[in-house]
């Protein structure tokens, strides 16, 4: 059996996107899955697909895990740890977000890696992101 998960697009612009995340553990986790792919996104105001996803916003309702955050590149970045046990809100807008600072084979993919994972535990996970 696999962790139930689902991802949601609630809004894809050409400038923005949110994105809603559940999942209900099996306790085998999930490592470094792409949750936001940005090749899957709306094409932005000049027709281009955006590989520069940054991420604005962040609420986030989580019990019995930690939930990291990546940007996905040829060594994956570190964006957010979300702690278990809780729920909150983050605004990263006043800075302009934050962003994939790879030097190469970044691609614009948000990924999620599970810790403390065990049967049951579960997440929801809602990002605003823009495209860049």
């Amino acid at each position: 059996m696999a962790d139930l998960v689902a991802s949601t697009v609630m809004q894809d612009g050409p400038r923005t996107a949110v994105l809603r995340f559940t999942n209900v553990s099996d306790g085998s986790g999930e490592s470094a899955v792409a949750k936001v792919d940005a090749s899957a996104l709306a094409a932005m105001t000049n027709g281009e697909k955006s590989t520069n996803i940054k991420i604005m916003k962040c609420w986030w309702s989580i019990s019995g895990m930690d939930v990291d955050i990546l940007f996905n590149a040829s060594t994956n970045i570190f964006a957010i740890s979300l702690t278990s046990d809780g729920a909150g809100y983050l605004d990263f807008s006043s800075f302009g977000g934050l962003s994939n600072t790879a030097g190469s084979g970044k691609n614009g993919d948000i990924l999620f890696t599970t810790r403390g994972h065990t049967n049951l535990d579960t997440y929801t996970i809602i990002l605003e992101v823009q495209k860049g």
